[in-house]
């Protein structure tokens, strides 16, 4: 595995570093508003300017990339991330939070575009699996360690001029590097018709995945506070969440490529249901809200790729890149829903309200996969393309996935 990243080890680099800086700051803005008491609604329609920001320049940002190239466009759009960071400095205002929270999503999905799209030219049909791997441990261990941000103390600033110094140096190994950029071009995606007829439970599923992980990313912080957590425990909990997720993606992978990949995605929301209404059930036990934390990670995580192997079961190698591109817009559109809906939730309900909305989100997904187990038979296991762990940030992080180089016949499924 070593071999094959090597190469690309200045993209790695990159995105530990600007998630180490910027993957806390979801966290951090709702905390602040937190304290400085703004109510729950307020806190998810901020938090929600994020997601909205980074499902419009997922769709947009590779027009300027075919303009100015790969390394002018990364450094442009951290340089901004790193200025909009400081922007938080300048005056706790929720609607001015807010636009930065919309600039903040439009540079971090421009960031994922741009080096997704790089790692795809850069790498070989052989080793897409080991970079792509390489890659999410890297997206994911720099969220992990930068959730640790949330205990500086000192100055109000400091945490926002720490994160800024952090996205600046990640132009570094990207702006110094020898390899050239990938030439232009984009990928045909399925419509959302198609998409839904290609494979509804994938369609749906990754909808679910949208709603519960937007809420939480908005609002886990929130709920570790409100239960009484300080911000040392709270970086814990967040921490422990991510490391879940990266965790249990491969057993639960391992079963899907083994048994009916529907039953493991039925598991994984009963869980999902079953561990979001202990979470909501449990208050001011620490020990115990670390552990169901990294159960839910694990099972809400792997709902992702599970759902895009599902789909893929279902689709020709040429429809594979398209469809999974789709399917990360609509977990965008979920995510964007989700801090909304959950903190309404956390209005009515107190803390438990946020994973009283993630339980029932869970509960409707888990619904619909057991009517779709009714309505149809399972994938032939000899038809069932390999799981992949794949990661929900932009639709180039599709064309790393092998399944989209391979030739099998897809799967019919009835609309």
């Amino acid at each position: 595995m070593l071999r094959s990243v090597f190469p690309v080890r200045s993209l790695l680099l990159a995105i530990f570093v600007l998630m180490a800086g910027g993957g806390f700051m979801t966290s951090f803005v709702s905390l602040r508003l937190e304290a400085a008491g703004h109510r729950a609604p307020v806190i998810g329609l901020v938090t929600t300017a994020y997601f909205v920001g980074l499902t419009i320049g997922s769709i947009r940002v590779t027009r300027l990339i075919d303009r100015v190239g790969h390394i002018r466009t990364f450094s442009a759009v951290v340089s901004l991330l790193a200025v909009s960071t400081l922007g938080y400095s300048l005056g706790q205002n929720a609607a001015w939070w807010t636009l930065l929270r919309l600039a903040d999503g439009l540079c971090v999905a421009s960031v994922f575009v741009c080096l997704e799209s790089w790692l795809n030219e850069r790498a070989e049909p052989a080793t897409r699996g080991s970079v792509l791997a390489a890659y999410m441990i890297a997206l994911y261990a720099g969220q992990a360690v930068g959730q640790y941000l949330l205990n500086l103390g000192g100055a109000p600033t400091l945490p926002f001029v720490i994160a800024a110094i952090l996205i600046s140096l990640a132009v570094l190994p990207v702006s110094l590097t020898r390899m050239a950029g990938p030439a232009p071009g984009g990928q045909a995606q399925l419509s959302i018709r198609q998409l839904y007829t290609a494979s509804p439970l994938g369609f749906v599923g990754v909808g679910i995945t949208g709603l519960m992980l937007g809420a939480f990313y908005a609002l886990g912080a929130v709920y570790a506070q409100r239960q009484g957590m300080p911000l040392s425990a709270t970086a814990l909990f967040m921490s422990v969440v991510i490391a879940g997720g990266v965790a249990l993606q491969w057993p639960l992978g391992w079963l899907s490529d083994r048994y009916d990949r529907r039953s493991v995605i039925v598991g994984a929301l009963l869980g999902a249901m079953g561990v979001g209404v202990l979470l909501a059930a449990t208050s001011g036990s620490r020990a115990p809200l670390m552990v169901l934390g990294a159960l839910f990670g694990g099972l809400a995580f792997a709902l992702y790729p599970l759902c895009v192997a599902h789909t893929n079961d279902h689709l020709s190698a040429a429809e594979r890149v398209g469809a999974s591109g789709g399917l990360v817009l609509v977990y965008s559109v979920g995510a964007a829903v989700g801090p909304l809906a959950g903190s309404v939730a956390m209005l009515l309900l107190g803390p438990a309200g946020l994973f009283a909305w993630i339980a029932s989100c869970a509960a409707a997904g888990l619904t619909f996969a057991l009517w779709r187990q009714r309505r149809r038979g399972p994938v032939p296991g000899e038809q069932q393309q390999p799981y992949q762990i794949l990661p929900r940030t932009s639709p180039m992080a599709a064309q790393l996935d092998p399944l989209a180089q391979r030739g099998e016949a897809p799967y019919p499924e009835p609309k």
